[in-house]
């Protein structure tokens, strides 16, 4: 049976939303028409206005026109949030071309894979990636590399801060210079003010290739629509019942160039006419000063950046009751995070749930309504969600039992480009499959086991590594931690817990044994434990339990264990 529509929603929360019919840029204008002389971002003190924003966006899109640029072209994206980031990303869009979200981590090997998959010719980047980019120019279809410098939008008192750094770090200073290269402010000042019109059709036309693993681990682009991303912009923004057009200050922590941070902290501030607070890396002192300067009232971010904040010494001495509601995606929120966050800020804090392939987001804990903990609660608006057996994807499980979470909704992605393949195993009759394991209680309450590949079978028993996080979680000198299954000569698999203590605090691996065994059945137990003083982690925050399934292989095929 398809999830009915439940009474626990936020009162006001409507079942069928009229979708604006526009490109995401228009939506954009038109919270500049509306609020000209709002700050639209902030950036180290350096602040910009809609209607100064969108003359910058409309000035990009004319430069990337005349560079040749047309509906279609893809281009990509290799900047941190910063004020480029935004107008690069509202410009390209803005002609009709496909962003190509691109990690500015990304090494010469990943870069050439995901510029020759999507047939990106453009560029915008850093210029400290120019080494990067410049090696693997000859072996992917760029031909037109836009570098810009942060300093370019830093506060003259930073700017010569900025350029030590880079030398101290032996990384470039100033722009290069050479064939296909042409600098961002240049492009800006040399362009006509306005845009030229481009017929955009928002159901049809793709806004933004975003690079997943998928269910399979191949790095592959979702293509996400136009209107993918307005109606998940819109499905956020109605979720939260407190939100107050225009007067939100909303912390860009979340890298943009995830899905995540793009919809849910940039194209939900700049489409309600909200100000954005622009942090290019988290830094969790930096952060918090920051929620306390701005009065910042939407704090959208992964647990980990919510687990820095409860431990950062001396966090209780910052005024942080501005801060509203919290939504925390890209992994599991452990509860007792959630309880020590929301004790000590005063904010709600809400899980949610999503996957680059739904724009991201599909469900979320009610903001003001009944909150589970320990679930991603219910379907967004307009979102339907059911369990079905992991193996034929066909039958629906009974309420309360285990298996695979697929949902669909205007969100949902149009296919992954150039898979025709795996594009019909992802989206089948209608509906998106996840690759999660999920479960959905009497209520329409969701809640995520775990994924299907981190399911630990040991002695013929399902494990799921989350379970045993959250019995850890719960250990009061326990900060972090992951769980892997690893070989067993007689159980098939074990579980390993990896744990990060608490700073000043000790802990032995019996220890951690016997917590487990004292609050969870001894099959689920960990046999074997590791400590670190930190866990290999993406951008975003998630715990890469795939890299230490990794780690953990060579050793053992090395003889170290």
């Amino acid at each position: 049976m398809e999830r009915p529509w439940y009474a626990h929603y936020d009162p006001g929360v409507p079942r069928n939303i009229d979708y604006p019919e526009l490109p995401l840029p228009d939506l954009v204008e038109r919270a500049a028409r509306k609020y000209p002389n709002n700050i639209a971002f902030s950036f180290f003190g350096v602040e910009q206005t809609y209607q100064e924003f969108i003359g910058q966006v409309h000035r990009f899109a004319a430069a990337l026109y005349d560079l040749g640029i047309r509906k279609g072209d893809r281009i990509s994206l290799m900047l941190p949030n910063s004020p480029q980031f935004l107008i690069a990303f509202y410009g390209a869009l803005k002609i009709g071309a496909t962003v190509v979200q691109t990690n500015p981590l990304y090494m010469p090997y990943e870069l050439e894979h995901i510029l020759n998959d999507s047939g990106a010719e453009t560029i915008v980047a850093l210029h400290v990636f120019h080494p990067r980019i410049e090696a693997v120019v000859s072996k992917t279809p760029l031909r037109r590399m836009i570098y810009t410098c942060l300093a370019e939008y830093l506060p003259w008192w930073m700017k010569p801060l900025y350029r030590l750094r880079l030398l101290l770090k032996r990384q470039p200073v100033r722009v290069p210079h050479g064939p296909g290269i042409y600098h961002f402010q240049k492009l800006l000042r040399a362009a006509p003010p306005q845009a030229p019109r481009v017929d955009i059709d928002p159901r049809e036309d793709v806004a933004l290739f975003q690079y997943t693993g998928g269910t399979t681990g191949t790095p592959k682009a979702a293509m996400l629509t136009h209107f993918n991303l307005v109606a998940n912009t819109y499905q956020t923004i109605i979720w939260d019942t407190q939100m107050e057009e225009g007067k939100e200050v909303v912390m860009g922590a979340l890298p943009f160039f995830h899905v995540y941070g793009m919809t849910v902290a940039m194209n939900l501030a700049l489409v309600s006419g909200g100000k954005l607070v622009l942090v290019p890396k988290f830094e969790v002192k930096q952060v918090v000063k920051l929620l306390e300067k701005h009065r910042v009232t939407l704090f959208p971010g992964a647990p980990t950046m919510y687990i820095a904040v409860n431990h950062m010494p001396g966090v209780e001495k910052y005024d942080l009751s501005s801060l509203k509601v919290c939504i925390s995606g890209s992994a599991p929120l452990p509860v007792k995070v959630k309880e020590e966050f929301e004790r000590l800020t005063g904010a709600k804090l809400v899980e949610g749930y999503g996957l680059s392939e739904a724009s991201p987001v599909t469900h979320c804990n009610p903001i003001l309504g009944v909150n589970k903990a320990g679930s991603i609660g219910l379907p967004f608006p307009d979102t339907d969600a059911k369990i079905v057996d992991p193996e034929t994807g066909e039958k629906e499980m009974p309420v309360g039992e285990a298996g695979e979470l697929v949902v669909r909704g205007p969100q949902v992605m149009k296919g992954y480009w150039n898979r025709p393949e795996e594009t019909a195993m992802t989206l089948r009759n209608g509906w998106l499959h996840t690759g999660d394991i999920a479960r959905m209680d009497e209520e329409g309450y969701f809640y995520i086991v775990d994924r299907k590949k981190d399911m630990i079978l040991a002695s013929g028993f399902n494990i799921y590594p989350r379970e045993v996080e959250e019995v850890l979680f719960r250990h009061p000198k326990v900060k972090e931690v992951a769980v892997i299954g690893v070989p067993h000569p007689y159980r098939g698999e074990t579980v390993k817990a990896f744990v990060v203590p608490k700073e000043g605090e000790t802990l032995t691996a019996e220890e951690i044994i016997q917590f487990c065994r004292q609050n969870m059945a001894k099959f689920k137990c960990p046999t074997e434990v590791e400590f670190r003083k930190e866990l290999p982690k993406t951008f975003v925050g998630k715990v890469l339990r795939r890299v230490l399934r990794e780690e953990e292989l060579k050793k053992r095929q090395a003889g170290g264990a």
